[in-house]
């Protein structure tokens, strides 16, 4: 049997507004039941520069049988959002790692109207005002 991770939000969706409920469903199906299962909320920093990775949420599943599905219900923080720029992105992720090596991530977005920061985008004029 080959080993399953799966994380899967209510509706399967990914994008959200800051200090939304998060709920949904991680499980896994493996050979042998796991010395550690751990599941994460992360924010982490790709692009130019040094990476930055921060844990906000975690819950280790102790005992953990061979093949299990947990539900889980996270508050999602109020900041950092979720941006892109030239030279630094911020991400978002659920992960579910299995004794320390075995993994799989789930991308958020987690900004204002549920919608990643464009920091590229062009800036618009405010309307120009007779006088």
């Amino acid at each position: 049997m080959a080993d399953t991770l799966r994380i899967e939000t209510h509706g399967n969706r990914t994008h959200f507004e800051p200090g939304e409920m998060l709920h949904g469903l991680v499980g896994w199906e493996l050979a042998d039941p796991p010395k550690s299962v751990e599941f994460r909320l992360s924010w982490y920093t790709e692009g130019k520069g040094d990476q930055d990775v921060q844990v906000v949420q975690r819950k280790a599943f102790d005992h953990a049988p061979a093949v299990d599905a947990q539900v889980f219900e996270f508050p999602l923080p109020t900041e950092p959002y979720s941006f892109s720029g030239k030279l630094i992105t911020l991400c978002w992720a659920l992960e579910l790692i299995v004794n320390g090596r075995q993994s799989t991530r789930l991308d958020l977005v987690i900004a204002p109207g549920a919608e990643e920061i464009d920091l590229n985008a062009p800036v618009s004029s405010p309307p120009a005002v007779e006088v």
